[in-house]
């Protein structure tokens, strides 16, 4: 009988929090069972094993990201939407390192088409158009943009611009300002 009050909602949730505290590598069943007072075993009435735990904060990551993100772009266009785009990208993985960390991962293809991140691609390319970048060339785009803000928010993340100048912040918009004139000098292709 599984336990009263342990859904896998739950227990994604409490791991998603754990991620966020102790850095996503470091969750485990037992970790989540401890915080429920209850035995590993327990938690396989609700989740198939550790792989799926980590799934599940993925997809928990990502739809939260997504949420955010499609409220940030309501009413925007052009730069104003990129900026917000990256924006919640850039906050959310500050708020929620781990989370944000597990959102990374590489998802069966079943799962990641059926997850948020289908929901991120589509408001990238959504941005894209407003920039009147076609295929294939969004595709070209869409993968520029998440290295940069993955790139930029990992080495932020890990401390690497806390002890240069100029600040952060300002690295940041610069470069968001430069992300702005490139897309719309996007060069066509042949």
């Amino acid at each position: 009988m599984a336990r009263a009050g342990l859904t896998p909602e739950r227990l994604t949730v409490a791991g998603a929090d754990l991620a966020d505290e102790i850095g996503f590598e470091q969750v485990t069943l037992s970790a989540v069972a401890r915080i429920f007072d209850v035995k590993v075993a327990s938690l396989y009435s609700h989740l198939k094993s550790s792989q799926d735990l980590e799934v599940r904060i993925a997809l928990l990551g990502l739809e939260e990201m997504a949420d955010l993100a499609a409220d940030a772009l309501a009413g925007r266009a052009g730069r104003d939407a990129l900026v917000a785009f990256a924006n919640v990208y850039r906050d959310y993985a500050r708020a929620h390192p781990g989370r944000y960390a597990a959102t990374q991962m590489r998802l069966d293809p079943d799962v990641a088409a059926a997850s948020a991140g289908v929901r991120h691609s589509q408001m990238i390319r959504a941005i894209l158009r407003g920039y009147d970048i076609a295929e294939p060339d969004q595709t070209h785009a869409v993968r520029l943009l998440g290295s940069i803000f993955h790139g930029y928010t990992s080495l932020e993340l890990g401390g690497s611009f806390s002890h240069s100048a100029p600040d952060s912040e300002e690295s940041w918009s610069r470069i968001l300002d430069a992300l702005d004139t490139m897309l719309t000098a996007w060069p066509t292709s042949a």
